[in-house]
C-alpha cells in the first residue's frame, strides 16, 4: 500500500511539472530561453526557487540526520553562508551583467586566456555532475528502497525512468521552464518540512513553548565549537569555510547563477541574493532542529537508530513512527527536494558545455538550439551512469562527500576568478591548465601527510588552501604586461520565426 501511494503522488507531482513545462514553452523554446529565459524572470520567483535548489534531497535527508554526530554545529557554516551572498550580491553579480554573460565562466576567456577559460568550465562541468548526481542519487535509493522494489524494478530502470521523467520537462524552455517549476517545488519542501516538525511535535506530546525547549535544552544544541581548534567543527574553519563554499558553489557556479542572469536587471538579481541569502539561514535551523527532535523521541522511547545518519529520518517517516500519514508528506518533500536541484544542475550543464565547450553561439539559431537539444539528452545519459557508479562506490555521509568533491573541484575556480578580480597581472595561458590540476594533488598529497604527522585534519577549509594554490601558481606563472580592457558578451542571436 506504501509503495502504491508514493507512486501515485511521483506520477501527480509530475503532471503538475509537465504543464506548467507546457505552459512556459508554448510560446518561446530557443537557446536564448533555455540559458537566460529571455532575461525576464521576476525576481522574488528565482529566490524562492534558488532555496529549492540548494537544499536538495541531500539536506532534506543528510542535515537532521548528522545531529547526531556534530550537534548543530553545522549552523556554524550556514552563517557563513549568509556572508557569502553578500559578496556575490556586491561583487559577482555586477561584473556578470556589466560583460552581459551567458556563461559566468566566458569571464575567464577575456581576463585569464583561452585555456584557463576551457578549464574553468571544465572543473564546473566535472564537479557539478558528479554533485547533482550524488545528490539525487540519494533520493532515487530512496524511491527504489520504498517503491519500485516493491515490483521488482531493478534500480538502474528506476535511475532512468527518473532521469527520463526530468528531462521531459527541461529539454524545451530550459531555466525558463525551472524559476517555475523548482519556486513549488521550493514551497512544497518547506511546507513538507514544517509538517514532519508539527507531527515530530505531536508524538512528543509538546506544546510550542515545549517544542522550543526541548531543542534549546538539548545536548546536541550545542551551535558554536571555540574550544578544539584540531576539530573539524571549530568555529573559524566553519564559518570562513561557508563563505568561500557559498562564493564558488553559488556565485562561481552556472547552475545557480543562470538563474540569476536570467533576472531583468542587476538591482532584482541582487534584490533576489539577499532574498534568498536571508531565507536560507532559518530553513537549515528547521532542518537541524527536526533533527534534534528526532534523536530526543528515539531516546525518550528507545527506538533504535540506524548506523548511518543518513537513514535516521526516512526511517521515522516510513516506519510508521510518527503515523501512516508522514509517508505522504515526506514523499512529497523528498521527491520536491531532489529534483528542484537536478533539473536546474542539468540545465546548466548543458548550458556551459554548449556555450563554453562548443561554442554554440556562433552557430545560426535553428543549427545551435539542434546542437543544445542533443547535448541536453547526452548529459542525460551520463548522469544516468554516474549515478549507478556512485552507487557502487559510495561508502560515507553523502552531504560530507559532496562537499569534499567541491573542496577539490572548486578549488582551481575559485583561484581563477580571485586572480582575475584582485589582481592586474595576466597569467601565461598555456600554464594555467597545469596549475590547476596540479593544485588539487597538491592539496590531496597536503591532507595526507598532515593527518598523518600531525594528527589534523583538514575539513571544508581545503577548498580555501586549494584556491591560495592556484591563486599563487597564476601570480607566479604571469607576464608583466596588462591584461586587455573587458568587453561585453555578444548576444546569442535570435531564433527566426
Amino acid at each position: 500500500m506504501n509503495s502504491s501511494l508514493i507512486l501515485v503522488i511521483l506520477i501527480a507531482y509530475f503532471a503538475v511539472l509537465l504543464l506548467i513545462a507546457w505552459i512556459t514553452g508554448r510560446k518561446s523554446s530557443d537557446n536564448d530561453a533555455f540559458f537566460l529565459g529571455n532575461r525576464q524572470s521576476p525576481w522574488i520567483i528565482v529566490s524562492i526557487g534558488m532555496i529549492g535548489t540548494s537544499l536538495s534531497g541531500v539536506t532534506f535527508v543528510s542535515v537532521p540526520g548528522m545531529v547526531r554526530g556534530i550537534d548543530m554545529t553545522y549552523m556554524q557554516t550556514v552563517l557563513g553562508f549568509f556572508v557569502g551572498y553578500i559578496i556575490i550580491a556586491k561583487v559577482l553579480l555586477p561584473l556578470y551583467y556589466k560583460l552581459q554573460l551567458t556563461s559566468i565562466y566566458i569571464y575567464l576567456d577575456q581576463r585569464i586566456g583561452r585555456r584557463g577559460y576551457k578549464t574553468g568550465a571544465s572543473f564546473f562541468l566535472l564537479s557539478k555532475i558528479v554533485g547533482a548526481a550524488a545528490r539525487l542519487y540519494l533520493v532515487v535509493l530512496i524511491l527504489q528502497t520504498y517503491v519500485f522494489s516493491a515490483w521488482n524494478i531493478p534500480f538502474w530502470v528506476t535511475v532512468l525512468l527518473c532521469i527520463a521523467l526530468i528531462w521531459l520537462y527541461t529539454y524545451r524552455s530550459g531555466i525558463k521552464t525551472i524559476i517555475w517549476t523548482d519556486t513549488i517545488q521550493a514551497v512544497c519542501l518547506v511546507a513538507m518540512l514544517l509538517v514532519i516538525i508539527w507531527q515530530v511535535k505531536e508524538r512528543m506530546g509538546l506544546d510550542f513553548a515545549g517544542l522550543v525547549e526541548t531543542v534549546a535544552n538539548s545536548p546536541h544544541a550545542r551551535i558554536f565549537e571555540f574550544s578544539d581548534w584540531h576539530s573539524t567543527q571549530h568555529f573559524a574553519k566553519q564559518f570562513f569555510s561557508g563563505i568561500f563554499i557559498t562564493i564558488v558553489m553559488t556565485g562561481l557556479d552556472q547552475d545557480m547563477m543562470q538563474k540569476n542572469l536570467s533576472c531583468k536587471s542587476l538591482k532584482d538579481a541582487q534584490k533576489n541574493m539577499y532574498t534568498y541569502g536571508f531565507a536560507f539561514t532559518p530553513v537549515n535551523f528547521l532542518f537541524l532542529s527536526l533533527g534534534v527532535l528526532l534523536v530526543t523521541l528515539a531516546a525518550q522511547q528507545q527506538i533504535e537508530l540506524p548506523a548511518l545518519n543518513d537513514d535516521i529520518l526516512p526511517m521515522f517517516c516510513t516506519s510508521g513512527l510518527l503515523g501512516d500519514s508522514i509517508l505522504i508528506f515526506f514523499s512529497i518533500g523528498i521527491i520536491a527536494a531532489a529534483f528542484s536541484s537536478a533539473d536546474s544542475a542539468l540545465t546548466a550543464l548543458t548550458t556551459s558545455f554548449c556555450v563554453d565547450i562548443l561554442g554554440v553561439e556562433k552557430e545560426e539559431a535553428q543549427k545551435a538550439k539542434k546542437t543544445r537539444l542533443k547535448v541536453h539528452l547526452m548529459i542525460s545519459v551520463l548522469f544516468a551512469v554516474i549515478i549507478l557508479i556512485f552507487k557502487m562506490l559510495n561508502n560515507r555521509s553523502v552531504i560530507d562527500a559532496i562537499y569534499m568533491i567541491a573542496s577539490y573541484t572548486y578549488g582551481p575556480l575559485l583561484g581563477l576568478f580571485v586572480f582575475g578580480l584582485f589582481t592586474k597581472k595576466k597569467p601565461r595561458d598555456k600554464y594555467v591548465p597545469y596549475i590547476c590540476i596540479t593544485s588539487p594533488l597538491i592539496c590531496f598529497l597536503t591532507d595526507y601527510l598532515v593527518k598523518q604527522y600531525t594528527g589534523y585534519v583538514f575539513s571544508y577549509e581545503m577548498l580555501i588552501f586549494n584556491g591560495l594554490i592556484t591563486f599563487t601558481g597564476l601570480w607566479l606563472s604571469s607576464e608583466s604586461s596588462p591584461p586587455q580592457p573587458l568587453k561585453p558578451f555578444k548576444p546569442l542571436k535570435p531564433l527566426q520565426k
